[in-house]
């Protein structure tokens, strides 16, 4: 239900019954009610749509820019402030402890295991080596090496002291302004997709629906105020 046209409709059929009927009363109730609704709802039209020859209309859209950068300092400032940011890594860091049991079991450890085996071949251990079979002796160790590096990465990485080690890392200054740094640009990024037509239409879905209620009571106490001038202009003098 449109608000604003049912009670202009209703201020309009007051008064036309007051004028029809010769009813001072309802005559000024309907002049005043119709005249306040008519005027608040000007008032929000105005937000939205540039009307000519009425200056500072279509605020919305005039000022696009800025609404812009006032959303991307809302995000910045109250959502992500680097106080807010270190809250998140420290309640990761406490409440996950950030798990990397995942990374972990699906890291390739081959090079490693290699690197191994290079550093054991060029070492005084590689010519004794190279008399039972060279580095084709070290084959069988190769998954056992592997299995077993990658269970002691991970209990190393769910101890306490790494957890600790990692959220000192994680709060040094240049960390975390890395991190807002890649949240604005995000955020930028995102802005400039915005068009004036979509962000009038964005906040026309949020507020029209309860500015409506500004019309309904402009036209209520505009009623009010012409029934009580009828009252003083029907007192004798």
């Amino acid at each position: 239900m449109n608000k604003s046209l049912v009670t202009n409709l209703a201020a309009l059929v007051l008064l036309l019954l007051g004028y029809m009927f010769e009813n001072t009363y309802l005559l000024m109730f309907g002049l005043f009610a119709l005249s306040g609704a008519l005027t608040n709802w000007l008032a929000v039209y105005m937000l939205f749509e540039k009307v000519p020859g009425l200056v500072g209309s279509g605020v919305i859209p005039n000022r696009f820019e800025e609404f812009k950068a006032a959303i991307k300092t809302l995000m910045m400032e109250q959502f992500f402030s680097k106080e807010n940011i270190d809250k998140f890594v420290a309640g990761s860091a406490q409440n996950a402890k950030f798990e990397l049991k995942p990374v972990i079991e699906k890291v390739d450890l081959s090079p490693s295991y290699d690197r191994l085996v290079e550093v054991i071949m060029n070492s005084s251990f590689g010519s004794m080596l190279s008399m039972f079979g060279g580095e084709e002796a070290l084959t069988p160790l190769k998954e056992p090496f592997i299995s077993n590096m990658k269970s002691s990465l991970i209990e190393m990485t769910q101890t306490d002291d790494f957890h600790q080690m990692l959220q000192e890392e994680l709060d040094q200054p240049d960390v975390m302004a890395d991190i807002q740094t890649k949240v604005a640009d995000i955020i930028e990024a995102r802005l400039q997709e915005l068009t004036p037509q979509l962000v009038k239409e964005m906040v026309q879905q949020m507020i029209k629906q309860h500015l409506g209620w500004l019309v309904v009571w402009g036209g209520i106490f505009g009623g009010l105020i012409g029934l009580l001038s009828s009252f003083f202009i029907m007192m004798p003098l």
